[in-house]
């Protein structure tokens, strides 16, 4: 008969502390993203203000909670934070850390100037250790295949490009330019890198499959941080806004394929490149008068709230079955 020493050794009895996932600071992403959405939405289709407002409270949080939960990870168990840190995938999720911390100073940004201010230094100052660190990965680490590549690359530029959006109304506007510089730079780079791997070679599996929204993110966020920096939409903007709506028209037509998946963690992708795109249409229905962008915001509104709902709903139910800070393969 085996002991009850040993099997208190099995998996199943493990710390699910240890298992707690980098990619939770994707769900702070995605409802950042729609309390922005819904802040700007008051403005150009006169949505109440109140619920960019609870929408702001709850990202702040969930970041907090997120963020208390992933240090106690760190005091517990290093050697697992370490493993993420050297995983060919999970790694480019850490800079959802530095990129929460700058949605969070745009959340805020009409709300509390102080807070945003701290938020910004403290967002742009990991973004820039993670930037490098991610990039020497790719560069010099052994191990890192074709099959590795997925959407989830861009990660680290997107967090680049978001620098500007609240840099720009408190610090010198050069330093907006350097990390906007380096993530519009890198975005083609690793767009080249990232289709080659879904032409060529094998689909990606079902858990990553929702990262293909990520490829909106990029561009929508690159309009918004361009119209931040110039205060026009001029001809590369409308590239990027053009871009990055072909991507969710690309998408859109494989929309029955994604509600049939079934759920993971991973699908809070969904959320935050939908969010850039609503924000970024509702930037150009400001500036392109009689051009129907805000019409292309409010669906775009309607169906990024219903997500972010649905993405609430089936996270909880996952945390109540226990699916989720469990070991993945």
């Amino acid at each position: 008969m085996p002991s009850t020493n040993a099997s208190s050794t099995l998996p199943s009895d493990e710390p699910r502390l240890r298992h707690f996932p980098i990619a939770s600071f994707s769900i702070v992403m995605g409802l950042a993203g729609l309390a922005i959405a819904w802040s700007r939405a008051g403005a150009a289709l006169h949505a109440p203000a109140a619920i960019g407002d609870a929408l702001a409270w709850l990202t702040a949080l969930a970041f907090v909670a997120i963020a208390i939960g992933y240090i106690a990870k760190l005091a517990s168990h290093p050697e697992d934070v370490a493993r993420e840190l050297r995983h060919p995938v999970r790694l480019n999720f850490f800079p959802t850390i530095s990129i929460g911390l700058l949605l969070l100073s745009i959340v805020f940004l009409e709300r509390h100037a102080p807070a945003v201010r701290v938020l910004w230094v403290a967002g742009t100052a990991l973004q820039l250790g993670f930037t490098p660190y991610v990039m020497n990965a790719w560069i010099h680490r052994t191990g890192i295949e074709v099959a590795h590549v997925n959407p989830a690359w861009f990660i680290p530029v997107v967090g680049n490009v978001l620098v500007p959006i609240a840099g720009v109304r408190f610090f010198p506007v050069e330093i907006s330019w350097f990390f906007f510089s380096l993530g519009i730079v890198f975005w083609p780079v690793l767009l080249t890198i990232v289709m080659y791997r879904l032409f060529f070679h094998a689909p990606l599996p079902e858990r990553l499959a929702p990262t293909l929204f990520i490829l909106i993110a990029p561009p929508a966020v690159g309009c918004i941080a361009w119209f931040a920096l110039t205060g026009a939409v001029d001809a590369f903007a409308r590239v990027l806004y053009y871009s990055a709506l072909a991507f969710t028209l690309l998408l859109a037509s494989n929309a029955a394929r994604f509600l049939r998946a079934r759920f993971f963690l991973s699908a809070w992708a969904y959320s935050f490149p939908l969010a850039a795109m609503t924000i970024a249409s509702l930037v150009m229905s400001r500036q392109v008068e009689g051009s129907g962008f805000e019409w292309i915001a409010l669906v775009l509104l309607a169906v990024l709230t219903v997500i972010v709902a649905v993405l609430l709903v089936r996270t909880a139910i996952a945390v109540a079955r226990r699916e989720i800070c469990v070991e993945e393969g």
